[in-house]
């Protein structure tokens, strides 16, 4: 059962640690959890693929640290255990490298921090069994230098050095992404905003989905008042209200229901715009929703999700998604569909992606789903965005939105 009093792995920051086998990854990270968090043995390679662990640690907070298999890796198997190392980069927020003491620097951490460098993660080095150590403070120092970082030595048996590791940490980590959010900035204290939330065979048992469970929690953050009614209530519920709402959100999949039963002069999106803002960049997105109005028949089109999940007889992914989009092109389509951690690498053959709300995947994730379809010149729209396009309401719906809002008043007026 989903533990609706933790903080979202999606919305944790993500500190990976990376280096060589059996430089003593996965014992750093039991040092800093304090519990037997990763499997460790003096067998180099035990770790064969990236395995993450929640915790708290202050005073960031929510965090997710995900231990890496080897960068020497050997044999075909190693090279698969290798590129999923990589990947990992992908959602990484903040990387720690490792240096084994007992052999010191080689072209394999120069190698990584080179990549980790390349997408701008903040890094900290970490030189592991100092209580070991053949290296002298001398050649640390060169080490320091050579690498432009500063290497903090620790030693995860004795516990040596692991609070200044941890200190490190702190210092390095970006903290940027708590000024995002995803609607305080759309409202004041005080402020009334609806949810409408449909409960059908596909809403989730006994609980709510977590892009709502995140948008309630962020109007009481910022002094707002939350009203939560299903899409048949609405109306009832926008009539007994002494004072008029900031702002109506709604699941995408009724859009069209509640736009017709919002009055105009009150502000509407959805959930998935949200987060398509929240966790990636809603302009490029809405610029991508353009993109459906070039598609033809017998066109290839991704359909990408964060996660997996157990689908409904009518999922939204699978079934609702590819027969609009069959509506307005006018014919069949060429779907594939990708879900989890992992999207294909090859994405030219695809004439549009549409990604879901990425409410599983961090902020540093999808932003990199998005600019590998950039890179390869395929335009990406996600749920929400796409749900209102082709329902004829996305301009109201990016109306909170000024500057999305702004690209397509032309194409809509």
């Amino acid at each position: 059962m989903d533990d609706m009093n933790t903080t979202p792995t999606s919305s944790r920051m993500h500190i990976a640690i990376f280096g060589r086998r059996n430089a003593g990854k996965s014992s750093i990270i039991n040092a800093i959890t304090n519990q037997k968090a990763a499997l460790v043995s003096d067998v180099a390679g035990t770790t064969t693929d990236p395995v993450s662990k929640a915790m708290e640690l202050l005073p960031i907070g929510p965090v997710v640290i995900i231990d890496t298999a080897g960068l020497d890796d050997i044999g075909p198997l190693g090279e698969m255990r290798i590129q999923r190392t990589y990947d990992v980069l992908n959602r990484t927020d903040l990387a720690v490298l490792v240096i084994d003491g007992e052999v010191g620097l080689t072209d394999f951490e120069e190698n990584i921090l080179r990549r980790i460098r390349e997408k701008n993660i903040p890094v900290v080095g970490a030189v592991n069994k100092a209580d070991k150590a053949v290296y002298t403070q001398e050649q640390l120092k060169e080490w320091e230098k050579k690498l432009k970082l500063e290497l903090v030595e620790v030693s995860a048996a004795t516990g040596q050095g692991i609070d200044e590791l941890k200190m490190a940490i702190v210092r390095h980590a970006p903290y940027d992404d708590e000024k995002l959010t995803l609607i305080g900035d759309l409202i004041s204290p005080g402020d009334l905003v609806v949810m409408v939330v449909p409960i059908d065979k596909a809403a989730p048992k006994g609980r709510l989905i977590l892009p709502q469970q995140q948008v309630i929690r962020d109007v009481l953050d910022h002094d707002g008042m939350a009203v939560v009614v299903k899409e048949d209530r609405l109306r009832d519920a926008l009539t007994g209200l002494s004072s008029k709402p900031r702002l109506v959100v709604t699941d995408s999949q009724v859009f069209q229901k509640v736009a017709a039963d919002t009055p105009r002069d009150i502000p509407l999106t959805s959930f998935s715009i949200l987060m398509a803002r929240y966790k990636g960049d809603l302009i490029e997105l809405a610029k991508g929703a353009k993109a459906v109005a070039d598609l033809r028949p017998g066109d290839s089109v991704l359909i990408a999700e964060g996660c997996t999940h157990h689908r409904q007889s009518d999922d939204i992914g699978t079934v609702k998604i590819p027969r609009w989009l069959r509506q307005t092109v006018g014919g069949d389509l060429n779907f594939q569909w990708s879900s989890g951690l992992t999207m294909p690498e090859d994405l030219s053959r695809f004439k549009l992606i549409v990604h879901c709300g990425a409410c599983m995947l961090n902020r540093r994730e999808m932003l990199y789903r998005m600019e590998k379809a950039r890179q390869q010149d395929v335009p990406m729209v996600n749920y929400g965005v796409l749900i209102a396009y082709v329902n004829g309401i996305l301009p109201r719906a990016l109306e909170p939105f000024p500057v999305a809002r702004t690209m397509f008043q032309e194409d809509y007026a």
